[in-house]
């Protein structure tokens, strides 16, 4: 039984489809000496050329990913395996005491939460300066009412 590699998966496919390698690298835009070097393993395709290979030979784009490039599957192997680290703002509102010790009402909270939907907030700290920004700004306006 022959290896399961790229080169095989496109050959086996092209063959199925009955494709040349000349009608094949006329749909990808490429040299068919290059679709030649691809199922010969000789070369690994660029994620644009992985990217119109699955769509031309109706494969699934991350199984080609990962025959092209085996060397990322222990990345997503360790990035699968962990548990989902949780936002800044969900660990700020999950820590009652920290809320408490800084006044965060319910109505800051929210716009907290807000605030964290518009770009990645890297810690709570950094959440809490937002908030005492925020303050500052209305310090002002408060005092009138």
């Amino acid at each position: 039984m022959p290896q399961r590699t790229l080169g095989n998966l496109l050959k086996k496919r092209r063959q199925q489809l009955s494709l040349t390698r000349q009608a094949l690298a006329d749909r990808l835009g490429v040299n068919p000496g290059h679709v030649g070097y691809l199922e010969a393993g000789q070369r690994k395709p660029s994620l644009a050329l992985l990217e119109r290979l699955a769509d031309t030979l109706d494969l699934h784009g991350p199984r080609l990913f990962l025959l092209a490039y085996p060397e990322a599957q222990s990345l997503l192997k360790s990035r699968d395996n962990r548990k989902p680290q949780r936002s800044a703002w969900q660990r700020l509102a999950g820590n009652r005491a920290l809320r408490a010790k800084e006044r965060i009402s319910p109505a800051e909270l929210k716009v907290l939460k807000e605030i964290s939907r518009l770009g990645r907030v890297s810690s709570e700290r950094r959440l809490l300066l937002v908030l005492r920004a925020i303050r500052l700004a209305f310090e002002g306006d408060w005092k009138q009412w």
